[in-house]
């Protein structure tokens, strides 16, 4: 008995040892300029269908604004960066486990994700937008009480909405959609009557689709783009102040802004 225990007890130390092997190493978290110029790069997570701040061009390719200036600033770091596509009503998952370094992707500064991840200073101005089908009755807000209004899950558009108390409990239906862009085909489609999105990506997306939405005069407020890192991490976030400043200084962010947006918008 006592042998067949000890072959039982070796069989279960030899699997417990297999598992291990396959086991990939553990997410190393980048918190500081040294661990980022230890890995050789940094992770940046985004919704790759972010246009024009980051998304998938014809071929495939991630292109956008931010993409041009993360690889500027991995340039001046003397490093690589790494883009990883992630979902983005589970980014600051990905963020507190390790998968990713940053999220940097048309990112809202809010005071919610403020209790969640430190903040680069802020790079470009936003507004949440109505978008509304060239024919449609609707002026203002008022006009979507009953309504079903179509945004992002998870993003900074929900979050205006909401704290809009008396527009929210007026409408129909709050409908919410994995990206933005599933959500404007809707509005499209007639599925839905209004789209609450980003000035920026609404304005690039419009010019793509001439003659078919138009934005109202209402919007639910203005707000700020940043980058979102780890708390822990609040000495990267200073280095990369540091850079961002610079890239303002010499002309560089106003380049690549005029490049995707036709003008300079950089704070």
């Amino acid at each position: 008995m006592i042998k067949r225990i000890s072959v039982l007890i070796i069989c279960m130390l030899a699997a417990a040892a297999v598992v291990a092997g396959c086991a990939g190493p553990a997410s190393k978290k980048v918190s500081t300029l040294e661990d980022v110029k230890a890995a050789g790069k940094f992770v940046v997570g985004l919704d790759d269908g972010f246009a024009p701040m980051g998304f998938r061009d014809e071929d495939g390719n991630l292109v956008g604004f931010d993409i041009d200036v993360a690889k500027e600033v991995a340039k001046r770091l003397g490093v690589d960066v790494e883009f990883v596509p992630i979902d983005w009503d589970s980014k600051e998952f990905e963020l507190k486990s390790g998968n990713i370094d940053m999220i940097w992707n048309g990112l809202t500064i809010t005071e919610k994700r403020r209790k969640q991840m430190a903040f680069t200073d802020p790079y470009l101005d936003n507004r949440q937008i109505i978008v509304v089908l060239m024919d449609s009755d609707i002026k203002g807000k008022a006009d979507l009480a009953g309504k079903k209004v179509g945004l992002q899950t998870e993003s900074s558009a929900k979050e205006a909405v909401m704290a809009d108390v008396e527009t929210y409990e007026s409408l129909g239906e709050m409908v919410e959609y994995p990206g933005n862009f599933e959500a404007l085909q809707d509005l499209k489609a007639g599925r839905i009557d209004a789209v609450v999105v980003d000035e920026i990506l609404g304005k690039y997306y419009f010019t793509k689709n001439p003659g078919i939405y138009k934005v109202l005069e209402d919007n639910f407020g203005t707000e700020e783009y940043g980058i979102g890192m780890r708390l822990d991490a609040k000495g990267l976030v200073e280095e990369f102040n540091k850079i961002l400043k610079e890239l303002k200084a010499d002309g560089t962010m106003s380049q690549i802004s005029i490049k995707w947006f036709g003008e300079d918008i950089v704070k």
